[in-house]
């Protein structure tokens, strides 16, 4: 088999020992060796052609075209044009595979052609960053081996396809595959009935062969899937400035499956930011109005874990600052899309496809590769500014808040009741009417996982006087319901509910 050209376009004297190094590991490397021949333009033997015509001519003739940016934009023609800078836009003009490396740590000293060739690259083309020699070519390698398997010239099984070693039937919960079955029938028809066993509902959806299981049903169903994936989960911190900085007001690990995962994270997101609580013009319950569409949030939350690399040893990382919310994960896009085409339904290329399934048919993925145009949509309809994608550390998404998000829109009541309550109590006192289910608070504050509701809401309202059980000597009884107390009326009529 001929094996394919992989032009490698950089600022030759910046890069003159990378450029040696990526060369040697072409040659030397026994997968790339078999697939790929390097070109550069010092290793090309003498022409009688102008320089210019030899690299736009082997550019062309490449299936790949490598690219390393760093702080140097180089020598200039008579247009004020670069030989990278050219050698990028014949790459770009004839549709070749575009990888993209650029140097991290040095943006203070990037001359500002290279900034704006940096720039223009960035909305087209996946892109990675690197700090070393070393981490340059472990990304190179995990970007080629990508394309091989785009390519259908390496089989390679996904992680979430790959059956685990160590794991065994009994690891499954049963409780949550019963939780799924009733979520999937409901939102997508699933076709097996309820009842139905673990194992047969686990074969239907490609999770289990005989006794053995693939990662994604550990991922989940497992009882607890941290036992095999320790860094399989979400860290979340809130800052109340505009920086990382310490103390930190409240941080968090979520664990558990995913379901929880994204569960937990959402409503982790929604008990920081600002919301709003409407008159009750139909019905008896208060429409409540978050200042980011909650579908925005948890889009961009579930895009994260069902999207990740969970060979890497990194988590999901979400940190909410007084202006924005990022949202971070381990891995990258695949070869088939760049941040430009997220902006717009593109087909679907998942990197865990058994698990976003899975995910689909519970209802927490809408469609597939709509996911990144519907959270620009609904932040466009929210008056919010459009989202920020950017590929420098794994994939990471900026959400912005309003630029009235410094106060929280439950208003700021005053005096010694009101400083008796956390912002989550206050929160169910104005959603509270009557006698409400546990259900029936969360229903109205938008919130999906109950153990969080209950920990950071309920239980500190309860403790703090402002609500009390109807059936206060059987706490766990089916009828159970909640109410205010007097000390909730005083402070609910204080916060200004309608």
């Amino acid at each position: 088999m001929k094996r394919q050209k992989v032009f490698i376009s950089s600022v030759q004297k910046e890069f003159a020992e990378i450029r040696e190094a990526l060369w040697m590991h072409f040659l030397s490397d026994p997968l790339l060796s078999s697939f790929y021949e390097p070109v550069i333009f010092e290793k090309l033997p003498a022409d009688a052609h102008p320089p210019d015509r030899v690299y736009l001519s082997e550019v062309a003739q490449s299936s790949v075209y490598l690219i390393l940016l760093g702080t140097d934009y180089g020598y200039e023609d008579a247009n004020g044009v670069s030989p990278t800078e050219h050698e990028y836009d014949h790459a770009a003009a004839l549709y070749k595979t575009t990888l993209a490396f650029i140097k991290g740590g040095m943006s203070d000293q990037r001359h500002p052609k290279e900034t704006r060739l940096i720039e223009k690259m960035q909305e087209h083309v996946s892109y990675k960053r690197f700090h070393t020699t070393a981490e340059l070519l472990f990304e190179v390698n995990k970007a080629l081996v990508a394309l091989l398997k785009h390519l259908g010239l390496i089989q390679v099984t996904d992680f979430d396809a790959s059956f685990n070693a160590t794991a065994a039937p009994e690891d499954i919960s049963g409780d949550k595959v019963a939780e799924f079955m009733a979520l999937a029938r409901n939102k997508r028809g699933f076709p097996l009935r309820e009842g139905s066993a673990p194992s047969r509902v686990l074969a239907h959806l490609n999770m289990q062969s005989g006794e053995r299981l693939t990662n994604s049903a550990l991922l989940a169903f497992a009882s607890d899937p941290q036992r095999f994936f320790p860094s399989a989960i979400v860290k979340c911190a809130h800052f109340h400035g505009y920086h990382v900085e310490k103390p930190i007001p409240d941080h968090k690990v979520l664990k558990g499956d995913v379901f929880m995962q994204v569960d937990q994270a959402v409503d982790f997101v929604l008990s920081k930011i600002s919301v709003a609580v409407g008159m009750r013009n139909s019905g008896n319950q208060a429409p409540v109005s978050y200042e980011m569409p909650r579908a925005v949030i948890a889009e961009a939350i579930v895009n994260a874990v069902a999207h990740r690399d969970y060979n890497s040893n990194g988590s999901v990382q979400l940190m909410l600052f007084a202006d924005r919310l990022e949202i971070s994960n381990p891995g990258g896009l695949t070869p088939e899309l760049t941040i430009d085409k997220l902006k717009t339904d593109h087909a679907s290329y998942p990197v865990n496809p058994v698990l976003a399934e899975v995910m689909y048919q519970a209802g927490y993925i809408e469609r597939f590769g709509t996911g990144t145009g519907e959270i620009i949509r609904l932040t466009e309809q929210a008056g919010l500014r459009e989202p920020d994608f950017d590929l420098e550390e794994g994939f990471k998404v900026t959400l912005w808040r309003p630029a009235t998000a410094a106060g929280q829109a439950t208003g700021q009541a005053t005096g010694q009741v009101t400083g008796q309550a956390d912002e989550e109590v206050k929160r169910v006192l104005l959603v509270m009417d009557g006698e409400l289910r546990t259900s029936e608070i969360m229903g109205a504050l938008d919130l999906k996982h109950r153990e969080y509701f209950r920990d950071a809401y309920l239980l500190p309202a309860i403790a703090g006087g402002f609500i009390e059980m109807t059936v206060p000597d059987k706490p766990n009884s089916p009828n159970q319901k909640y109410r205010l107390t007097a000390d909730g009326i005083l402070l609910k009529g204080l916060l200004g509910s309608k």
